[in-house]
């Protein structure tokens, strides 16, 4: 092994995640064990990109998270707060109380989301297990 690798997330094989959006386990796919990794991709505008939740209930692992739009355009709902996310923006979560949730608004918009819990060692969510198993 040399270390490293690199892909396309849409090389990433799918797997069955929340709404019906497009899942890329991306922590899955390389192995990472240091940190949530995952990407979502829209089929149409309008699409649920990011469920709504917060990181504390229902065993979601009480994750920081910075969300970031690597390509097309969302909208995020953030603690009761919308935030128009273009290509290029990042969305940083860093309470695990907060609740947010994000919806395509353009075909191909996607979602790299990354995350964990301050001060412990990475654990992957009961959320994630679930569905990968």
């Amino acid at each position: 092994m040399a270390g490293w690798s690199a892909v396309r997330i849409d090389d990433v094989k799918s797997a069955d995640g929340p709404g019906d959006s497009d899942w890329k386990p991306l922590r899955h796919h390389f192995g990472v064990r240091a940190f949530g990794l995952n990407a979502w991709i829209s089929d149409h505008a309008g699409q649920e990109l990011v469920e709504e939740h917060d990181e504390v209930d229902g065993n979601t692992g009480g994750h920081e998270e910075i969300y970031a739009i690597v390509r097309g355009q969302a909208t995020f709902t953030v603690d009761g707060e919308t935030v128009d996310a273009p290509e290029g923006t990042i969305v940083h979560v860093a309470d695990p109380k907060i609740v947010r949730s994000a919806v395509a608004n353009e075909p191909g918009t996607t979602v790299l989301c990354v995350g964990a819990e301050p001060g412990r060692a990475f654990e992957p969510s009961g959320w994630e297990t679930r569905r990968l198993d």
